[in-house]
């Protein structure tokens, strides 16, 4: 675990400083995975031994969650593409992978920073009519009470995981996970989805914006994904200038994560990234 200090200008206070921790697999050409909300970069381990037999293989964990420093208020998209600035200028890295919001992040650095290719997994743009944080007030509210349990059910149900599963039967569930082994990062991270919030937040407008990006790109989602992740996908693929779509069979919104189908992933990487 390496550790780097960014920083970030906090309008409401000072200058801040943090330490951005990541996780360095393999060797050969060098490529930075950046993950999504509700994980850190213990979520990409899987992914990352696949890729690191072709290549050396950097997945950070993003501000406020992990080995890194915490989150400064007002944290929003600007602090991310800062980090992931900081991470790509102290490692040399110029191909990017994200999952979900990682993914966001990853689409607007592109914009400007030295990102030669750039490969993307089901990014929660907002899109037409469908908002994708419309689950974030009641979220918000049952946190400030102390519920985590259905705060992270909240979220979950509003991103679209767990479609045909009642709240009511989710809530002890999670609830029973977070008090016991590994599902106590579960109550640990269930604060932040206000984070990756904040940066679909700060990203929403038009997708014509993405005709500016210059890298190629790889749009990834999976045929059991939500639809409005797919439309997304939909959206983005006639925009951007140098593109090229791949959907993953049998797979949902979580592939590139340990508890998904990461070598499928991996394989769809190794293939773009050369």
């Amino acid at each position: 675990m390496w550790l780097l200090s960014t920083t970030v200008d906090d309008m409401r206070t000072a200058t801040l400083t943090t330490d951005i921790g990541w996780r360095t697999f393999g060797g050969g050409p060098k490529v930075v995975l950046l993950h999504g909300g509700m994980q850190t970069s213990a979520n990409l381990t899987k992914l990352a031994r696949a890729l690191a037999t072709t290549h050396t293989v950097y997945v950070p964990d993003r501000r406020g969650r992990g080995q890194s420093g915490p989150a400064a208020p007002g944290h929003g998209l600007r602090a991310e593409i800062d980090d992931l600035a900081a991470v790509l200028g102290e490692t040399g890295a110029r191909d990017v992978f994200g999952l979900s919001s990682g993914a966001v992040v990853a689409l607007r650095a592109a914009l400007e920073l030295p990102i030669d290719r750039l490969a993307l997994y089901e990014p929660p743009l907002k899109h037409g009519a469908h908002d994708p944080i419309s689950w974030l007030p009641r979220y918000e509210k049952e946190l400030s009470r102390g519920r985590r349990a259905a705060a992270l059910v909240t979220a979950t149900k509003g991103t679209g995981d767990f479609p045909h599963v009642p709240r009511a039967a989710l809530i002890p569930l999670v609830g029973l996970a977070m008090r016991s082994g590994e599902g106590r990062v579960l109550a640990e991270l269930a604060p932040t989805m206000r984070l990756d919030a904040a940066v679909v937040r700060d990203a929403a407008g038009p997708l014509e914006l993405y005709r500016q990006v210059r890298a190629d790109t790889l749009l990834l989602g999976g045929d059991r994904s939500p639809a409005y992740l797919t439309g997304v996908l939909n959206g983005l693929e006639p925009v951007l200038p140098r593109v090229r779509r791949v959907t993953l069979t049998g797979m949902g919104h979580l592939a590139a994560d340990n508890s998904g189908k990461p070598a499928a992933v991996a394989a769809e990487l190794r293939r773009f990234f050369g």
